[in-house]
């Protein structure tokens, strides 16, 4: 498969430093900031630097240490924000999105960190 990224798209804008963020970490291979319409208390977005369009094109395709480096970088935003679930946080939920079935909205791999209340279901049972 070959995954066509979009320069233009509004991740990599921020990652160019043309769109203001509210980092909240910060790695070699990676960027967690405050979504800029968070759907619950806590909701960080976590994006790798590479030009990667969704999540299985990032496994396929990053090095071991991007993938190492991003994989941490989402644990440290449980850590930083409170919500992990092994260190008295109540938990939380990890979202992503990827192509039109699964309405991805921009074109770069990003995970939803979601927590600070009850989530709910993820999807409802089936009949």
């Amino acid at each position: 498969m070959t995954y066509s990224y979009d320069d233009q798209n509004i991740f990599a804008k921020i990652l160019r430093g043309e769109i203001p963020n509210k980092t909240v970490l910060e790695t070699e291979h990676a960027l967690a900031f405050h979504d800029i319409q968070p759907q619950a208390p806590v909701h960080v977005l976590v994006i790798p630097k590479g030009p990667y369009v969704c999540y299985d094109h990032f496994a396929l395709e990053a090095s071991p240490e991007e993938i190492v480096d991003f994989t941490r970088a989402v644990g440290e935003v449980c850590k930083l924000t409170g919500v992990q679930a092994g260190e008295n946080g109540d938990g939380f939920r990890l979202i992503s999105n990827s192509g039109e079935n699964g309405v991805q909205e921009v074109p770069h791999l990003h995970v939803h960190v979601l927590g600070g209340r009850w989530m709910g279901r993820m999807v409802q049972k089936a009949g």
